[in-house]
């Protein structure tokens, strides 16, 4: 993509925007720290960079030849499946549910959207996220225990952490692959970031270096299987 073709994100990433009835708070704030800086770029007045338009396009599956070009589909095939008109939340497939422990997962080579789903799930609370995974262990409970699915969409900011909330983290090589769902704290030094259990019964924090974190997906919820 190109520095000419960016000069028209702006007005486009604005046409998106009204047509899903938000506000610049709530359209920018899950991607970027400073959301008043989008005010211009929409009006045209400042060019949008080439990380934050990244940022944008993943989060919301934006189509880049529609944001360019302004032809073709304005969303990538996964969210027409989801999206197929502004104003109309129909659900073709739903969200896959993938039945893998996440701490089994590859770093590194781990594509949740690659993986084979067992099927599908149609709830609209949850219709914006990735994947469904298990739980599996104690060490998030109460808050998820085990034999629990999670809804998980992944962070295109990896800056931008809600901090207190559950992540499934997906780490390198230097950090000795850890693949983990835990709740995120703020660390007094910016490049590092504390990983917490949230059952009592275990003691001790695991910190991580941000470099070292590969795939980041929030936690939206979850699904509780009744053992019937």
């Amino acid at each position: 993509m190109t520095d000419n073709q960016r000069e028209n994100f702006g007005p486009r990433l604005k046409e998106i925007r009204l047509s899903k009835k938000m506000t610049l708070q709530e359209f920018y704030s899950p991607i970027a720290k400073h959301v008043n800086n989008f005010s211009p770029i929409e009006n045209g007045a400042r060019k949008i960079g080439k990380r934050l338009s990244e940022d944008v396009i993943q989060y919301y599956h934006i189509n880049e030849v529609w944001l360019a070009t302004g032809t073709g589909n304005i969303y990538t095939e996964k969210e027409l499946r989801t999206y197929h008109e502004p104003d109309n939340y129909e659900i073709a497939e739903g969200v896959p549910f993938i039945n893998i422990n996440p701490t089994d997962l590859s770093s590194g080579e781990f594509n949740l959207l690659r993986e084979k789903p067992e099927y599908y799930v149609n709830f609209r609370p949850f219709n914006d996220c990735d994947a469904y995974l298990p739980i599996y262990g104690d060490s998030m409970y109460p808050k998820y225990a085990s034999g629990e699915i999670i809804a998980v969409r992944e962070v295109a900011n990896k800056d931008i952490i809600q901090w207190g909330e559950a992540y499934l983290v997906i780490a390198d090589e230097y950090a000795n692959n850890i693949t983990t769902v835990k709740l995120l704290f703020e660390h007094n030094l910016d490049s590092k970031i504390i990983l917490r259990v949230s059952n009592p019964n275990y003691k001790g924090d695991t910190i991580l270096d941000k470099d070292a974190i590969k795939r980041l997906f929030i936690v939206k919820g979850k699904i509780t299987r009744n053992q019937l």
